[in-house]
């Protein structure tokens, strides 16, 4: 199938009138829907002069609406925003632009999404979660070291875990994957797992997922939250205390019927019980 060919012209265009308060809408609209469709589209944004700027105008005029007491953001507001997130995450997407797009401090501006403080759980608001949780989970997808260091230096976990416990299945799905990799590097693993309350507070919530997936099953949720628990048995201390504090529903078959058919989560879950069963082993060995 033939590709049509980029109008460049029409990027370029959109791109100067970002800028422009009166066409701005509409060149949000434009460029979020190439975003797939143009390769370098990442690096003609962050190199134009203003295009971030005005992103960043358009995420920040957001955030009168997300505190108490104040009037609704409107969908076609949240429409706009989303609509700017998604070339941010475009931006973080790509090889070029990703360690410049950290350096900026750029996905702090985001956080205020993760922990809305209004009670609602419209779509207007649940979309903003949603789409700033793609942008740091496009982030974590490059499994480089310096996205690890940022988000840990700038207290991503916590954030995470709010939305793991109170969000839509979407947001804690995208919540749990970003946190399951940070677990798989080595450096959030041993951060994670470096004090109690770190770890307990994981554990904690982590165990609220699987109590709540009794009720309201999710595969894709089940397996990230899975996952998890396998990575943190890879921690001595985390695995003694897992033996503990580890969910009956995931040791025995009360999911057999979610996983009969994903053979990847059945060989984690099989690993994972595995570890501690070794665990479990050895601490007899030793106290006899």
């Amino acid at each position: 199938m033939t590709q049509t060919p980029i109008d460049y012209e029409k990027i370029y265009q959109w791109i100067l009138e970002l800028t422009i308060a009166e066409t701005k809408e509409n060149a949000l609209v434009e460029l979020s829907s190439k975003r797939e469709s143009v390769p370098d589209l990442a690096l003609l944004l962050w190199y134009s002069f203003g295009s971030i700027a005005s992103l960043l105008q358009e995420i920040i005029s957001a955030y009168p609406y997300l505190t108490p007491n104040q009037p609704n953001l409107s969908p076609h507001h949240s429409s706009r925003v989303c609509n700017a997130l998604a070339l941010l995450q475009c931006v973080a997407s790509h090889n070029e632009t990703r360690n410049a797009f950290l350096q900026a401090n750029i996905p702090t501006y985001l956080y205020p999404f993760f922990s809305l403080d209004t009670a609602s759980k419209s779509k207007t608001y649940e979309y903003l979660r949603l789409t700033s949780l793609g942008v740091i989970g496009a982030l974590v997808k490059s499994d480089e070291q310096q996205v690890i260091n940022f988000l840990l230096s700038t207290e991503i976990i916590p954030l995470c875990l709010r939305i793991m416990e109170n969000g839509s299945e979407l947001s804690k799905t995208v919540a749990t994957f970003i946190l399951q990799k940070i677990l798989l590097d080595e450096t959030g693993l041993s951060y994670i797992c470096q004090t109690y309350d770190r770890f307990s507070h994981v554990a904690i919530i982590l165990g609220k997922l699987v109590y709540n997936l009794t009720k309201e099953q999710s595969s894709r949720l089940l397996k990230h939250v899975i996952r998890c628990y396998l990575r943190l048995s890879d921690n001595s201390r985390a695995r003694e205390a897992l033996r503990l504090c580890l969910p009956d529903q995931i040791k025995d078959d009360t999911f057999a019927n979610l996983l009969k058919d994903d053979k990847t989560t059945r060989s984690w879950l099989t690993q994972l019980l595995k570890n501690l069963e070794n665990t479990t082993q050895t601490t007899t060995t030793s106290q006899s």
